[in-house]
């Protein structure tokens, strides 16, 4: 059975989600990914809208295989520059409101200055506004409090803060002695974590990959157009490894491997998701087969695209999906046995 390189896994990803990398504002998140690459010493290109792909040739080289995991992340950027000197934001990604209140945050101005700030709702003294509680979250009263001497709309743009400079929600990463990894961005960064390390693995033990092998690490993701161009045209089957979405009627949990068998896309395929399934349960990996009502990956998004592809989807189980969310080791162990069990496969005909 493969070997999960737990430390390593952790140590990538808490460098994954503390590198700020809203949608539209991922050079700095792609530079650690190539920079990683360049260590394990594996070829690789980037694609016109900021996407790494890396390769590993395989015995077969005229049926490849393709595995994703996106790199960007929800975030917000500067809607406009109240009287007051803070900031009213507008959404990058699909989250409530309620689930950034409170959080502390960048604003990542044009000049490459980075200003603190909190997010909060403008109704937030309780002293003061009588409905403090039950003010609606959204747009118009959520704000940031930015953390510098400011009265009104023009000491705030003396400070070089401009409408569209995109504002970062802190991660807070954490570890537990109990083994659960507590952050903002599990989605997907954990997954990204975990490909880097496969392809370390893969390098370091010369593993020979049935079939040529790429590794495609988006930044588009979190608004629909990640992993949907730049695909070889020998791929004939590509798997998206995003994080499996875990409440009430759901069977995925933070300690398996999660495979979707259906989201709002539709199913996937169905020889493919079962060879995944027997993958598992060949090698005693611990999975959840699962359904994810509001939900769509990079996979889904390169068959929208029209590619002609067979398409999966697995990965570790998050809990509290764009919030504060949570996962545990042993999730990762099994998505990383999973992973590598899957490019090690004969590729099904």
């Amino acid at each position: 059975m493969h070997q999960f390189n737990e430390s390593k896994t952790i140590e990538v990803l808490k460098r994954l989600v503390e590198t700020p990398s809203p949608s539209g504002f991922t050079e700095k998140v792609m530079q650690v990914i190539i920079d990683e690459l360049g260590s394990i010493g594996v070829p690789f290109k980037r694609t016109n809208k900021g996407a790494v792909i890396a390769t590993i040739k395989g015995k077969d080289d005229s049926r490849h295989r393709l595995l994703t995991a996106h790199t960007d992340t929800l975030g917000a950027m500067v809607k406009e520059i109240k009287s007051n000197g803070r900031l009213k934001l507008t959404m990058i990604g699909g989250f409530n409101w309620n689930a950034v209140e409170g959080e502390y945050c960048h604003i990542h101005t044009a000049s490459g200055k980075e200003v603190r700030g909190t997010i909060l709702m403008h109704q937030t003294t309780v002293h003061v506004y009588r409905n403090s509680g039950s003010a609606e979250r959204n747009a118009d009263n959520i704000e940031v409090r930015i953390d510098e001497k400011v009265t009104n709309a023009a000491e705030t743009r003396a400070l070089g803060i401009e409408v569209g400079d995109f504002v970062s929600f802190d991660p807070r990463f954490e570890v537990t002695p109990t083994g659960f990894i507590k952050s903002r961005h599990l989605d997907d960064k954990a997954s990204t974590a975990l490909l880097l390390e496969l392809i370390r693995s893969l390098k370091e033990n010369g593993t020979e990959l049935p079939n040529t092998t790429h590794f495609y690490i988006s930044n588009n993701e979190e608004i629909g157009y990640g992993g949907n161009s730049n695909i070889p045209d020998e791929t004939v089957e590509y798997i998206a490894v995003d994080m499996g979405a875990i409440g009430d009627g759901q069977t995925s949990d933070e300690y398996t491997v999660s495979i979707c068998a259906k989201d709002s896309s539709g199913p996937y395929h169905y020889a493919l998701t079962r060879h995944l399934t027997a993958l598992c349960e060949k090698g005693n990996v611990p999975y959840k087969l699962d359904i994810y009502p509001y939900y769509g990956s990079d996979a889904s998004a390169a068959i929208r695209a029209g590619f002609d592809v067979r398409h999966a989807l697995f990965g570790p189980g998050i809990e509290s999906s764009h919030a504060l969310e949570r996962t545990h080791v042993d999730s990762l162990k099994a998505t990383a046995q999973l992973l590598h069990a899957y490019v090690t496969s004969e590729m099904m005909e």
